[in-house]
């Protein structure tokens, strides 16, 4: 009969306070961590939410019974006697609608990382998040071509509140991005991982 190999029950017991240890060690998922990402996702669609019906409107500036918007204005004729006013609002324009565009394909992978847990859910949420701080840039830069396009027409009064919505969105993409980046970093601390739980390949 075989004989019992001592080393190898020597061994087990030497790894068992060791795989205490880690079981000790490994993070668990706090009870508000789900809500926190599910508040994410609701503010998410918030900002796509608003960020369309500005665009959609596109009525974002009101001087002297003028109205200037992304795509069109009161008359076809330049009123601001702006150079190159048509070009520089076709570019604030379709920066503004990708941002939305890129939004909508950051929030789809955020949902699914939530229905679905699997091994690959917070990889799902680190893209998710990086798409929404890009639809920040975007949306941040439409905001801006259009107030530098027209610097010499506009006034604080004059913005409209559909302007004020689209930054509002803005805003919140930004702040949801921040904040997805964040909590997917604490809730990865037990891996090796890039700085806000961005994987090595990503």
């Amino acid at each position: 009969s075989a004989k019992p190999d001592r080393f190898a029950d020597f061994r087990m017991d030497q790894d068992l306070p060791a795989q205490k240890l880690l079981a000790q060690r490994r993070p668990r998922r706090s009870f508000f961590e789900p809500s926190i990402r599910a508040l994410i996702i609701l503010c998410a669609s918030l900002a796509v939410v608003l960020s369309s019906l500005s665009i959609c409107d596109g009525h974002w500036l009101l001087v002297d019974d003028r109205l200037f918007g992304l795509w069109h204005f009161c008359t076809t004729s330049n009123q601001a006697h702006v150079p190159g006013l048509a070009s520089g609002m076709a570019v604030a324009r379709s920066v503004a609608t990708l941002a939305v565009v890129v939004a909508i394909f950051g929030l789809e992978p955020l949902m699914v990382s939530q229905v679905s847990e699997d091994a690959h859910s917070w990889h799902k949420w680190a893209v998710g998040s990086a798409l929404f701080l890009l639809a920040s840039i975007l949306s941040f830069g439409g905001l801006l071509s259009f107030l530098t396009l027209l610097r010499n027409e506009v006034t604080l009064m004059g913005l409209s509140l559909t302007f004020w919505s689209e930054y509002t969105a803005s805003f919140l993409f930004f702040l949801n991005a921040i904040s997805g980046l964040h909590i997917n970093s604490i809730s990865r601390t037990d891996s090796v991982t890039y700085p806000w739980g961005l994987p090595a390949k990503f």
